[in-house]
């Protein structure tokens, strides 16, 4: 199926999530023909330059979605690279073209209970997919932030727990998302499992979870959102390349 084309969004709003989280209300022309119920899905902001060079793309989540807008979250950090630039002096009224959405990563609806684990990139899709269980749900759910500042309320069913991880320098100490998964007492029954976060930590943390707790590789969605030290476009290649081998791993 062929990608939707790029279509121009306004921003409607902004807002501070917490210190490191920027909240964005996109809405306009591009709503007219965005899927329903897209939450937690990938999209593409497509930020614009001021020369010549060809513009840059960055992925996001789209965080919550009305008939007519959607809120996206962006991590904000010092050293932050186009995009967070970009999204940190956006103002309402401002324009951009976005592109997707992509397929939607959620949690596999039959599951005993439930797992998710990451760190602030991806706690709007962490967030998304909390917001979504049953009522009856149980499970664990470990995070990731810059600060306890940063840490955000869910309206959680009473079986689900977070684990709030303190970090100052994300993505400086990649065992601390697998030392905690380490120490909490696997549940008995099937898991419904959802990881995101830095490449080097998720690869710790698909290792654990195969070797250690004998999940099957299809039996979880886990994925890099980023990589210490890379662009977007770095990081797509290295991750493209260790789907490659453990694709090859697997055969």
């Amino acid at each position: 199926m062929p990608k939707p084309a790029p279509r121009p969004y306004t921003v409607l709003n902004r807002r501070l999530v917490t210190p490191h989280m920027l909240r964005l209300t996109f809405g306009g022309e591009g709503m007219a023909e965005f899927p329903a119920d897209q939450e937690s899905a990938y999209v593409k902001l497509i930020i614009p330059t001021d020369n010549d060079a060809r513009d840059t793309l960055r992925t996001y989540t789209v965080r919550h979605q009305r008939e007519d807008s959607i809120d996206i979250d962006v991590v904000l950090h010092e050293d932050g690279g186009p995009a967070a630039t970009w999204a940190a002096s956006a103002q309402p009224g401002d324009t951009i073209l976005i592109g997707g959405p992509g397929p939607v990563k959620r949690l596999p609806a039959a599951a005993d209970w439930y797992l998710l684990a990451g760190d602030m990139t991806s706690l709007p899709a962490i967030g998304a997919n909390l917001e979504r269980l049953p009522p009856d749900a149980s499970g664990y759910a470990i995070i990731e932030v810059t600060s306890e500042a940063d840490i955000q309320w869910f309206d959680l069913p009473a079986g689900m727990r977070i684990n709030w991880l303190i970090n100052p320098h994300p993505g400086s100490d990649s065992d601390r998302l697998v030392t905690a998964l380490r120490e909490f007492d696997w549940i008995p029954g099937t898991p419904g499992i959802w990881v995101a976060c830095e490449f080097s930590a998720m690869r710790k943390l698909r290792r654990h979870l195969i070797d250690e707790r004998g999940v099957g590789k299809r039996d979880m969605y886990i994925s890099s959102y980023w990589k210490l030290g890379s662009s977007e476009d770095g990081h797509r290649t290295v991750k493209r390349e260790d789907a490659e081998r453990e694709e090859i791993e697997s055969a």
